[in-house]
């Protein structure tokens, strides 16, 4: 890729963003972009394989450091060894780092939540509250075996997992910037526990 590639490349992306951002992906178009961008829809071909591929350029990096940094905590959760399951240290720091990340790329994750319909990613929630349960499972048993912990089952599992996906959703989405997200962010985090704590019968 030339110099004059990456920069239309980028010009691109830019452009695309703000288009799929107001009219989603199922209304954004190619035509719109490459007009916008002052590039031939020939040029956009060049460097994308296709509308999917200009979507995945906007919303695949911000998804992929959410999943990474989810994905550090969930390893975190279930390696530690002497795990204390009414400290919620960990639970809180990595929460912090969560939400950094779903604010700095907050129409982004919100283009993800609202609009992506039509694209790879149109049941993005879904695919994390079904993560989310997968880890749950794991760690069910840890907690049953290490701790004595109720047996619970799928069903409680499931919702275990979708009021904690929704609930930073929530904050996202009814805080008016990051600093009362992250002024709630304990109180949320407090309930999220304590709900977890009861379902399993620790004491």
């Amino acid at each position: 890729m030339t110099v004059s590639d990456g920069e239309t490349k980028l010009k691109l992306v830019k452009v695309a963003r703000e288009e799929f951002i107001e009219k989603g992906y199922a209304n954004a178009s190619l035509r719109s972009i490459c007009k916008k961008a002052g590039v031939t829809t020939g040029a956009l071909y060049f460097l994308f394989r296709d509308k999917e591929d200009l979507f995945d350029a906007v919303v695949g990096g911000p998804l992929m450091e959410l999943d990474a940094t989810v994905g550090a905590h969930l390893r975190r959760e279930t390696e530690c060894v002497d795990i204390d399951p009414f400290d919620d240290s960990m639970d809180m720091e990595d929460s912090k780092l969560i939400m950094e990340i779903m604010f700095k790329y907050k129409e982004e994750f919100i283009l993800l939540l609202t609009k992506a319909q039509g694209s790879k990613y149109e049941n993005i929630k879904d695919r994390l509250i079904d993560e989310m349960q997968t880890h749950y499972k794991h760690f069910a048993i840890i907690l049953e075996e290490r701790f004595g912990a109720a047996h619970v089952d799928d069903y409680m599992v499931h919702f275990l997992a979708h009021i904690q996906i929704e609930s930073f959703i929530y904050l996202l989405t009814h805080s008016k910037d990051k600093e009362e997200a992250m002024k709630e962010l304990p109180e949320v985090i407090t309930n999220l526990r304590g709900g977890g704590i009861a379902t399993f019968g620790l004491r």
